[in-house]
């Protein structure tokens, strides 16, 4: 640590030299994308010393997205994970799973009912009023503190119009798979957006979308289906969510500040494979099923305020309170008269943030060097229904708290080269202080050539489950454990981009970047002992484990008038050390390769765009425990392509768009399973989506 300080003030001393020198740089450079994650102020892509990638409003409306999972399927790096049979779909990025991804709303992490930022349910997030999309790879633990290993997502809403009134309604009807009816099956989305300019300085927005996903039957046979022969219910389960949120912002010469408030409300829907059948009185004979369903509702609210200080200092601070929650209602279908009974409901989980984040930065009046301080509190209170001994449920409750401090400086040395170290330090209820560090360089060649370089180190906190989770009944014994600590990781990253203009007219971009991950002290369950009494297996999780990756990548893009095409590709390898205390695992490098790609063609004349996107799943690997040591799992390759033509109409006004998902009909991939101390294998299936679908959206846009 005595070695990061050092570094933090060495550089911190050149930066103060360069401050005294008043010479002014005039920067020749033409703003593009404006990105604001990772930065001190809204900048251009071009100046940002981290690796932006962006995805714009433009290839949002082209996959007609309406919850982040639909945009995210076509992004290297980038596996979504969907589950038909909870409903949930969560991110995985370098193979590290949700737990080590940031997902932010404005630079705020968002509220889940397992989690503050990390774990987050994709289809949870509605894209109704989003502006663009930022990704950073890599470690951001100084910017965004803990879980922040593999990187970031940050969701940018929109804050203003041009227009004074600004209306947006849309109808979108799409099928799940070659499922579909006007009330009864397929997916059915409806969204409002009213958009206020008062004057120069005042804007508000209200908007509601309703996402109806009927589910997925596939060789199921649904709710009222008879006969036991467990093909009753959903392969993808029923889930209607209604978002909302409201804006109000204020704007005016360096001052602004903003209040948004978002909510949340989800019904998903199980249906249990087991017919049973049984006698009353009252009833006579009956069959009935003993189903569920689970209640979701998020509210978010952030209020944040930007400014100058002494009439120099420039401040941005954020108070924010959110709250996730999650009731499961259980209850008795009687599925002769179609009726349920016994029904009774309680809340499984929730978390509830109060939390406030701030920055002070703009302390020279030389350009070529800022500084930025700054802090991040958070409060966070997690509850949970947990199963002890004599499969008794008891709610758990605690409360956790972290006060993090963080400073950063970004240094132009000269007109080429930049450099930005920085430095987190949190202070943890829990836990034993932790801290963050990075630097990140950039230097511009001549011809449009970019060079970048990062390093940096962060920690992801046990979660709730972790901690806290315990599932003890007869023969088993899997417990959470308070003595966890924090997983540790170290990051490098480097990346050299080419912009190219031809006389021709044509504008190449082309990108090639590596990675370097490794995490220490990852968390694993692992047995601990045989219980003396019972003779029980006694599981619990421990810091454990050990996982590196190395990435390999290349962005490439190619602009001519009105067409752009985008190519993309991927080697990544993971090594993993998954040690349970009774075996271990191989942990040799296992690799995959992604390969994306994207079209868009404008006719003005016409006023349409065409458009596809396509990505390449390459077979992945890992090792799965076995009876006896862990075996290699394989997951076959998949390929998924989107495409879509939109056409506006009446001066703009009206907007259509119709396409497909999934046109290569991907359901079910295979995944086969070494059989250990032989040449045979087992095979099954993995169920990653519900196959081809079909969408119309028709869109109203009223600009006055």
């Amino acid at each position: 640590m005595k070695i990061k300080f050092t570094l933090f003030a060495v550089l911190l001393s050149s930066a103060y030299s360069f401050a005294q020198q008043r010479d002014t740089i005039k920067s020749q450079e033409k703003l593009s994308e404006v990105v604001v994650t990772g930065q001190f102020e809204p900048q251009s892509i071009k100046k940002s010393v981290f690796n932006v990638r962006v995805i714009s409003n433009q290839d949002i409306k082209n996959l007609a997205a309406n919850n982040l999972a639909d945009v995210l399927n076509q992004y290297l790096n980038i596996t979504v994970r969907p589950s038909g049979t909870t409903g949930r779909s969560t991110v995985s990025l370098f193979g590290l799973d949700a737990q080590y991804f940031k997902i932010l709303v404005d630079n705020i992490p968002l509220v889940n009912e397992a989690g503050l930022g990390n774990n987050t349910d994709l289809s949870q997030i509605n894209l109704n009023d989003v502006d663009h999309i930022e990704i950073v790879e890599g470690s951001m633990g100084v910017s965004y503190g803990a879980n922040a290993v593999s990187g970031v997502l940050n969701i940018i809403t929109k804050k203003s119009s041009k227009y004074k009134w600004d209306i947006n309604a849309s109808v979108q009807e799409e099928t799940v798979g070659k499922e579909f009816s006007l009330f009864d099956k397929g997916r059915h989305i409806q969204s409002l957006r009213v958009a206020h300019s008062f004057d120069q300085n005042w804007f508000v927005s209200v908007g509601a979308t309703r996402n109806d996903l009927q589910g997925f039957l596939n060789d199921r046979n649904g709710k009222n289906y008879l006969v036991s022969d467990f093909t009753r219910g959903y392969s993808w389960l029923p889930k209607e969510q209604l978002n909302g949120n409201a804006l109000i912002s204020y704007h005016k010469d360096n001052f602004r500040f903003f209040y948004k408030f978002e909510f949340l409300d989800e019904d998903v829907d199980y249906y249990n494979s087991t017919v049973q059948s049984n006698y009353s009185p009252t009833l006579g004979s009956y069959l009935y099923a003993d189903d569920k369903r689970y209640f979701t509702n998020r509210y978010f609210h952030n209020l944040n305020l930007t400014g100058l200080m002494f009439s120099q200092l420039t401040y941005n601070v954020s108070v924010t309170q959110q709250k996730q929650q999650r009731e499961i209602e259980n209850f008795r279908y009687y599925l002769y008269t179609r009726t349920e009974g016994m029904n009774v409901s309680e809340k499984d989980q929730s978390m509830e943030v109060l939390s406030s984040t701030g920055t002070l930065n703009n302390f020279f009046n030389d350009k070529r060097i800022d500084l930025q301080i700054g802090y991040e509190f958070v409060n966070n209170k997690g509850f949970a229904l947990v199963q002890k001994e004599n499969n008794i449920i008891t709610p758990v409750s605690k409360t956790l708290e972290n006060y993090d401090f963080f400073v950063s400086s970004e240094i132009m040395a000269t007109e080429r080269f930049s450099i930005k170290p920085g430095l987190r330090f949190s202070a943890q209820s829990k836990f034993d202080n932790q801290y963050a560090s990075s630097v990140a360089l950039r230097y511009l060649f001549d011809k449009g050539l970019e060079l970048r370089g990062s390093y940096g180190n962060g920690f992801r906190t046990p979660n709730f489950e972790e901690l806290y989770a315990n599932q003890i009944f007869d023969g088993h014994f899997f417990a959470g454990n308070e003595n966890l600590i924090p997983e540790t990781s170290t990051s490098y990253e480097a990346s050299v981009k080419k912009y190219t203009s031809l006389s021709s007219g044509l504008q190449i971009s082309n990108t090639f970047s590596g990675s370097y991950l490794d995490v220490d002290d990852r968390i694993d369950m692992a047995f601990i002992r045989n219980n003396p009494d019972t003779g029980t297996p006694e599981n619990q999780y421990i810091n454990i484990s050990k996982y590196r990756m190395w990435n390999f990548s290349t962005m490439n893009q190619f602009r001519l008038n009105n067409l752009t095409v985008n190519v993309g590709a991927a080697l990544v390898g993971v090594s993993q050390r998954i040690d349970n205390a009774i075996m271990v695992s191989d942990d040799r490098f296992l690799y995959t390769f992604n390969l994306n790609a994207s079209f868009s063609y404008n006719i003005p004349k016409w006023k349409t765009i065409f458009s596809a996107y396509y990505k390449y799943n390459g077979q992945t690997q890992q090792f799965v425990a076995g009876t006896s040591e862990y075996v290699l799992s394989k997951i076959d390759p998949s390929n998924w392509l989107d495409a879509s033509v939109r056409k506006n109409f009446f001066k703009d006004k009206f907007e259509v768009t119709l396409g497909a998902r999934n046109i290569f009909n991907i359901t079910d991939v295979n995944r086969t399973r070494s059989s250990e101390g032989a040449g045979h294998a087992t095979a099954s299936t993995t169920m990653l989506a519900y196959g081809r679908s079909y969408f119309l959206k028709l869109a109203y846009n009223l600009n006055l």
